[in-house]
């Protein structure tokens, strides 16, 4: 079977959910003995090998500005992936909805994980917010599947778009445990400081969990781990917080120091407010945090309804009453610590995910390949 993976930056480089995604199933899917095939910005790759870890690449170029490239970039990659020979094209990202019409013309088998509520987030407000509703209603449309990362997103693609769609999860790996030396980068001491990590955009609410935590008693410190890549106000605004107890490290792209802030950290705090199963909260609980998130439908299926962690309201006072009863019950959290990562052995393994893709490849190709019924 051979899979064309389009949508993302390219393999092996990982900016966000999407490049982890590609990697992550990609090169399982290879171990099993599938063909795959990852479309990759040309211009951000200086080598650029034909094969890498099994994996087949192919360098699309595209137009180098932040609204268009993505876009011209599946475009091409739709295009040539149709001529490609696949037994299936696998299209991350649901702004690429509209290119299912290029599948279908050249009758192509074709499946679009369309992850989150773009269209709801504050950053696409106008034109951008109408463009990826549409996009979406066109994913339902014109691809043979569409992947839902969540039931609860699930839900919302039924009621929104009157349409059905596969569940099956992002996942996470569980890592060895870290050093807590490498806390010293920043003067923290283990257990002493709550964590956040996330792009610092209103959505990830990272301002309201600043607020709460300066409006409450904690000697320990508040470490915010993220930026955004452009110059921004609402960055700017939190950035410039007088209070002594933050700490703003902005990126931290060393996988060993991320998961050593977050083994020991006293617990973290997770805003993400739109989206279906979020990477950030998945790795939280793969590295055993404490975690307290924003009540969301789409945090609690992640948390099942509190059995591996707990919810703040979006409302003055809620978060900061959670932590004044956080500083004060360490067997409560130590209790979350020790389940967290029983919740990803249990549904979140990228094993059980790739499995989960197998088969529904292997179910497109059979049904693909099938002689048609008198």
């Amino acid at each position: 079977m051979k899979i064309a993976i389009i949508g993302s930056r390219g393999y092996p480089i990982v900016y966000s959910g999407y490049e982890t995604f590609v990697r992550e199933l990609g090169e399982r899917l290879v171990r099993s003995g599938i063909g795959v095939t990852v479309y990759c910005h040309r211009n951000l790759f200086r080598k650029r090998p034909r094969e890498l870890n099994g994996i087949r690449l192919v360098y699309v170029p595209t137009i180098e500005k932040k609204i268009l490239s993505q876009f011209v970039h599946s475009l091409q990659s739709m295009l040539h992936a149709c001529f490609g020979g696949f037994d299936v094209i696998l299209v991350v990202n649901s702004a690429n909805g509209p290119f299912g019409l290029l599948a279908r013309i050249f009758r192509r088998s074709t499946v679009i994980n369309v992850d989150g509520l773009e269209w709801l987030r504050p950053k696409w407000r106008g034109l951008g917010a109408r463009y990826f509703h549409w996009a979406s209603r066109m994913a339902v449309r014109l691809y043979d599947r569409v992947i839902t990362d969540s039931s609860e997103m699930q839900k919302i693609y039924r009621q929104e778009f009157n349409a059905e769609s596969t569940m099956i999860a992002y996942g996470a790996n569980i890592p060895p445990p870290a050093d807590p030396g490498l806390l010293g980068k920043w003067g923290l001491q283990p257990r002493g400081y709550y964590l956040v990590v996330g792009r610092l955009v209103p959505d990830n609410n990272a301002d309201l969990i600043a607020r709460e935590f300066a409006a409450s008693a904690s000697q320990r410190k508040l470490v915010i781990v993220g930026d955004v890549p452009y110059r921004d106000c609402f960055a700017e605004n939190l950035q410039g917080s007088s209070d002594p107890r933050l700490v703003f490290t902005g990126y931290v792209n060393d996988p060993d120091e991320l998961e050593a802030l977050l083994q020991h950290c006293h617990a973290y705090f997770h805003g993400h407010e739109f989206g279906g199963t979020n990477p950030v909260l998945l790795q939280a609980l793969a590295n055993g945090c404490a975690v307290c998130a924003l009540d969301t439908v789409f945090n609690r299926e992640m948390m099942l309804a509190g059995e591996y962690g707990l919810y703040f309201a979006k409302k003055t006072g809620d978060l900061a009453a959670r932590i004044g009863e956080m500083e004060g019950d360490e067997a409560l959290l130590n209790g979350l610590r020790r389940k967290a990562p029983q919740r990803i052995r249990d549904v979140y393994s990228w094993e059980s995910i790739t499995a989960q893709y197998r088969r529904l490849f292997a179910e497109i190709a059979d049904g693909k390949n099938a002689e048609p019924q008198p």
